[in-house]
């Protein structure tokens, strides 16, 4: 019977087949060849210690025990061309696998994305990085796949309670992504990698008789007795249906807008908003593991910190190994920044968000706009950042230690931000109680991390679209909006996740939810 093992090996002996398999056979007290093949189950690092380890989970099969290759299949998605129809707006997790999940349920969705396909995305990213060009309708988070396509690719959420990862994470795989990711204790695609699965899962919706519509922006919503009735576009075009599920993504202001302006119930959500560090990624590696050189055998190595500073908690967000700064700017007269890495995480630099929480009472000096406050306060922020740096897609930026001491950089070193940067005073940007804790948490994480806090570090300001500046209410059972019948806000936009694998999740919840009603 095949014999599940726990272990910690090192570095060397889990990158190397025949290395791991003459450890197992000691294990078990069996000879190499006795052992017909092994499975790792689960892999992680454990860096606590000097000498840096691998967690393995492992199934090891001996001679003449059977075993059998996985294979990952699609569901069996159904035809739905002339199935009941169902909106879905946005194409970025939630709405794609709202989409597969309505196919499966034997229902149509009109998935309408207000930005590109995954290929026309690149000539206006490349706009942005080159040119300092924003594309209202096509960036860093508006487009197939939404922000995490070229933005990422990360694939675990803190929180299992959401719903069933395992499902999101096969389905990938069953779409071509690496077995790995059902392995890794912190799975990543990878920027390079994830645009091919997003159109494979574009196709095969298209396949199934669902339909994709590019560069279609909603800009109403039909609302007759307090139910959807459809939707207008901004050509004119209306999509008559009494199911919508709304998945625009936590930066679509214009809905948001609207919403307010038709006067659908939304509400301030608090979020959380600071900068993005970068640091030599060979610098990372040696606090983590260390060691000088980490070797081939271990990857990049992430970081992740959690103070309380002030009262608010400070932490990293969105690290990204390996990775370099984008820009995720969605309308001109703006800056934002946000991290990515490529699968390999081979670049130079490591990068991430450290970002502060926000209240409530912090978006008072924008109460006029209501439930628009902290997207008033987010805007701010990034608005003033844009002038301050010179009305391009430049951002400020200082080195860290001279941010701590309220000094302006002499000279920024050159960074992975692509359209440069302009040595600013970054205390100008936030409001005074934010760079103070700012300026606090960079001291408290260089005792937890020795040589974090370094002036090789530079800071670029703003990371300021960590979540959605706003909450759209739902009834917590039905996912139905509180106030308008057949409205299913969803994904990140409406609030209710935070990264693609748990878009993923409440897109599926929302799909669940509406064929529970129509196929009665």
């Amino acid at each position: 019977m095949p014999q599940e093992l726990l272990l910690q090996v090192l570095p060397e002996i889990a990158a190397n087949e025949l290395l791991l398999n003459d450890y197992l056979a000691k294990q078990i007290k069996v000879t190499a060849k006795e052992i017909e093949h092994v499975s790792i189950l689960k892999r992680s690092i454990d860096a606590r210690q000097k000498a840096v380890k691998i967690n393995l989970k492992v199934m090891i099969y001996l001679k003449g025990e059977s075993f059998q290759e996985h294979k990952f299949l699609l569901p069996d998605y159904k035809n739905v061309t002339t199935a009941p129809e169902v909106i879905v707006v946005g194409a970025g997790p939630a709405g794609l696998f709202a989409a597969l999940q309505l196919i499966e349920l034997g229902l149509k969705p009109i998935v309408i994305e207000r930005g590109k396909d995954v290929r026309g995305r690149r000539r206006d990213l490349k706009a942005i990085n080159v040119e300092h060009l924003v594309n209202e309708d096509s960036n860093y988070c508006f487009g197939e796949g939404g922000a995490g396509t070229y933005s990422d690719g990360k694939l675990y959420t803190r929180s299992k309670k959401r719903g069933d990862v395992t499902r999101i994470l096969e389905l990938f795989v069953a779409f071509g992504a690496s077995e790995d990711i059902l392995i890794d204790a912190h799975p990543h695609i990878g920027t390079n990698k994830l645009p091919q699965i997003i159109q494979d899962i574009r196709q095969k919706i298209i396949e199934c008789g669902g339909q994709v519509l590019f560069e279609t922006r909603l800009t109403d919503i039909l609302v007759k007795n307090n139910e959807v009735q459809g939707i207008v576009t901004q050509n004119g075009d209306t999509i008559l249906a009494n199911k919508m599920i709304l998945a625009t993504g936590h930066s679509a202001r214009d809905i948001f807008e609207l919403l307010d302006r038709k006067q659908i119930f939304i509400e301030a959500k608090p979020f959380a908003l600071g900068v993005r560090a970068e640091h030599p990624q060979s610098l990372i590696d040696s606090i983590q593991y260390s060691c000088d050189y980490r070797g081939e055998n271990l990857p990049p190595a992430p970081y992740s910190i959690v103070k309380q500073v002030g009262g608010r908690g400070m932490y990293s967000f969105c690290m990204c190994p390996g990775g370099v700064i984008a820009p995720c700017a969605t309308s001109p007269g703006e800056v934002v920044t946000n991290g990515w890495s490529p699968s390999k995480r081979d670049q130079a630099t490591a990068n991430s968000g450290i970002v502060i929480e926000l209240k409530l009472e912090d978006f008072q000096p924008f109460a006029k706009f209501g439930a628009l406050a902290g997207m008033e306060f987010q805007k701010s922020i990034e608005q003033k950042a844009w002038r301050l740096a010179g009305g391009t897609q430049k951002v400020p930026a200082q080195r860290m230690i001279d941010f701590t001491q309220n000094k302006v950089s002499s000279e920024i070193p050159k960074t992975s931000y692509v359209p440069g940067t302009t040595s600013v005073e970054m205390g100008q940007v936030f409001p005074g109680f934010l760079t103070q804790i700012l300026r606090e948490g960079f001291s408290e994480f260089g005792k937890s991390m020795r040589g974090y806090m370094t002036n090789e570090a530079v800071l670029h300001a703003p990371e300021s679209r960590t979540s959605s500046p706003v909450r759209i209410p739902r009834d917590p059972l039905t996912y139905v909006h509180v106030q308008i019948k057949g409205l299913y806000p969803c994904g990140e936009g409406a609030g209710y996740a935070g990264g693609i694998i748990s878009a993923a999740i409440d897109g599926e919840k929302c799909a669940l939810m509406i064929a529970a009603i129509l196929n009665k």
